[in-house]
């Protein structure tokens, strides 16, 4: 809710259906999954992406309130907004490059609220630990060394 443009529903349902942020290995992932990811719609010369319609709507939609927000009132998104237009781009492509950008700063928002390593699975802690697969494994078992998986012969 740190983040203008989320309330106390849009967060909820932001942490409900994103759920454990490491399945995506980065942002690229997280905003294809929600749709904000453009699609590539160039003809001949004319380079031009557009809008998906795929990925979790839900969540499409509260980066969309939360893009709806930001237009409303001076903020970044404002301004981001602004210069695109000036760029050239239309309404809705402006629109598009700033739910995508929304779409960037949640993702690593979300992974530092959530306790997120940082990065996607077999990431180090900090501490020396790594974590796969939602475990935490020590560096200290060293590679050959016998473990409850393995059964070693008697004999």
């Amino acid at each position: 809710m740190d983040l203008h443009g989320i309330g106390p529903s849009g967060a909820a349902r932001l942490l409900v259906d994103v759920g454990d942020i490491t399945r995506f290995p980065n942002r690229a992932h997280f905003a294809s999954w929600n749709g904000t990811a453009p699609i590539d719609a160039s003809s001949g010369d004319q380079v031009r992406h557009r809008l998906s319609r795929a990925g979790n709507r839900q969540i499409n939609r509260v980066l969309h309130i939360m893009a709806t927000v930001q237009l409303r009132n001076p903020s970044e998104g404002r301004a981001y907004f602004d210069r695109k237009k000036a760029s050239g781009k239309t309404s809705m492509e402006a629109m598009r490059a700033l739910k995508r950008r929304l779409s960037d700063i949640v993702y690593p928002t979300h992974d530092q609220r959530r306790g997120g390593h940082g990065g996607g699975p077999g990431r180090t802690t900090g501490n020396g630990n790594w974590l796969q697969r939602d475990r935490l494994s020590s560096p200290s078992r060293l590679f050959g060394e016998v473990t409850s998986r393995t059964r070693r012969d008697p004999g």
